[in-house]
């Protein structure tokens, strides 16, 4: 039976390369990449078996391996994998629970990334071979890590394939391993602070002495362990990697007991009472614009993923200035105004995402200019909490009220802005955008020139009217801050402005294009 499990994956992965020529290419270049990263690993694995520095080169080995394990959990998790061994495939076979799980497990060892992983393990045991001991060690570790890292990765997968098998759970779980990304950005400043050059060993060191003890760590402990001489802690290491491996087999046994008789999950209808948004709204065309965009906001994946990452893109800027060496004074004025920036142009393509629901626009003659102002207000209501709470929580932390006038007209200036010019690129220039139900994550139907200059002149022209409330607020700043005053004024009085002439030259673009924009979502 493992045989016939065995050749099935074999045939599977055959069947990769009878895809169109461009896609082979492309595995091909995958395959190469990978195989090739694997065999400089293991020159360099290689290399280390005459290094007599067996403190450094364990503690080494013992975070990227742990590091390792659990990318092998985390990645199916967050990023889903494509089960094409699931065990519920071989549901109507008739297999026992014990062989269809010992089949499958087998079946895990054709693939890439077990190749890899072989390679890298057995360069282990070579860099452990200082003596027969040592050797048979390293050979018992690194076997019960390549069961473990395999095993883990079919647990992780069938947990991804059992509860993340609707579209709002894979949506979910890819939005919470971004979060998860920008929660570590702490640990990496911390990390790259550190002075490794003089005390980058010790840090090592230390990070090592508890992970060798943790389920993540122990089995690549052992034969470093051996080789310090420390023979007590590398047999008790190695029990504690044997459980772990005995506990895992024991969770991957029950897992294919439960997913034989789970059908796979199938995302629910809801049901909804009354009009929603249409009934608090008022009546007009504006207000059953606002009432669509509302609704949109809050059940549609395209939108509250693109609201959650408004607040991420602070923390990815401000984290390489912080490791630039930037004061933390600067620092904190950065949020709000790249949040307000972000909200702002997150509008200019808007149109675009009602794919061919726009002809309810066009065929009930919606004057362009309510349909403007309809899109507009969800935005702003969300760009005024942010600016109002943002601005008041970043003066209170610098503990300098004289910075809140500025705060409030840059902000303003790159949220109006951005809605002024997005209101007139929406209808002029809408480009693909990924149609409603499918993953906000996946790649637009068809992407051209057109999308990153819109995408850069919406951007650009938010830019430019929020320059001269950044000028004022650098010189309130450096100079006197007479000028935060200034900045304010020309920041409202700019994004006012613009919003107005956006908004009317963007709703004569709407009735004067209605049947283009119309066409344009249909070849979409």
């Amino acid at each position: 039976m493992v045989a016939q499990f065995l050749r099935l994956k074999l045939r599977l992965l055959g069947n990769i390369f009878r895809r169109s020529t461009w896609q082979v290419v492309g595995i091909v270049i995958g395959l190469i990449y990978g195989l090739g990263l694997a065999a400089l690993l293991f020159a360099g694995l290689v290399g280390l078996r005459f290094s007599d520095d067996v403190e450094i080169i364990r503690s080494a080995f013992v975070v990227a391996g742990s590091l390792t394990v659990l990318g092998f959990i985390v990645v199916p998790l967050i990023f889903g994998v494509d089960d094409t061994m699931d065990p519920r495939r071989f549901a109507l076979f008739g297999l026992p629970d014990r062989s269809l799980a010992i089949g499958l497990a087998v079946a895990a060892v054709v693939g890439v990334p077990a190749l890899v992983l072989a390679l890298v393990l057995l360069g282990t045991v070579v860099t452990w071979s200082r003596g027969v001991g040592e050797t048979l060690l390293a050979i018992i570790a690194a076997a019960i890590a390549f069961a473990t890292c395999l095993l883990l990765a079919r647990v992780s997968t069938g947990f991804a394939s059992l509860l993340l098998a609707t579209r709002r759970a894979r949506e979910l779980s890819g939005v919470l391993g971004l979060l998860l990304i920008v929660m570590a950005s702490p640990i990496i400043v911390v990390l790259v602070s550190v002075d490794w050059e003089n005390s980058g060993v010790s840090v090592m060191e230390s990070i090592a002495a508890v992970l060798s003890w943790t389920p993540f760590g122990a089995v690549f402990a052992v034969p470093g362990d051996a080789a310090a001489g420390q023979w007590g802690a590398a047999i008790v290491k190695l029990l504690i990697a044997g459980a772990t491996l005995v506990l895992i087999w024991f969770g991957w046994q029950a897992l294919v007991a439960k997913m034989l008789v789970t059908p796979g999950r199938e995302a629910s209808a809801k049901s909804y009472r009354g009009l929603g948004w249409f009934d608090r709204l008022p009546q007009g065309a504006a207000g059953a614009v606002a009432a669509r965009s509302f609704t949109y906001w809050f059940r549609d994946a395209r939108y509250w993923v693109s609201l959650i990452m408004v607040p991420i893109v602070p923390v990815i800027v401000m984290v390489p200035l912080s490791l630039a060496g930037v004061p933390t004074e600067y620092l904190w004025l950065i949020p709000v105004p790249l949040m307000c920036l972000f909200l702002g142009w997150s509008l200019h393509n808007d149109t675009a995402y009602d794919s061919t629901a726009i002809w309810l626009h066009v065929v009930s003659g919606v004057r362009g200019i309510s349909d403007r102002i309809g899109r507009l207000v969800p935005v702003l209501i969300a760009g005024v909490l942010v600016i109002g709470l943002g601005s008041a929580v970043t003066v209170f932390v610098l503990n300098d009220w004289r910075l809140l006038p500025s705060l409030l007209g840059v902000s303003t200036a790159l949220l109006l802005g951005g809605l002024g010019v997005g209101s007139i690129t929406s209808a002029r220039f809408p480009y693909p955008a990924v149609k409603p139900g499918d993953s906000p994550f996946q790649q637009p139907q068809a992407t051209g020139t057109i999308t990153a200059l819109v995408q850069s002149i919406t951007m650009l022209g938010s830019l430019l009217v929020a320059l001269p409330a950044v000028t004022f607020a650098a010189l309130g700043i450096f100079e006197d801050p007479a000028w935060h005053a200034a900045s304010l004024a020309s920041g409202v009085a700019l994004g006012l402005a613009v919003l107005a002439i956006g908004v009317m030259a963007g709703g004569r673009v709407f009735d004067r294009r209605g049947p283009e924009i119309l066409g344009a979502a249909i070849r979409a």
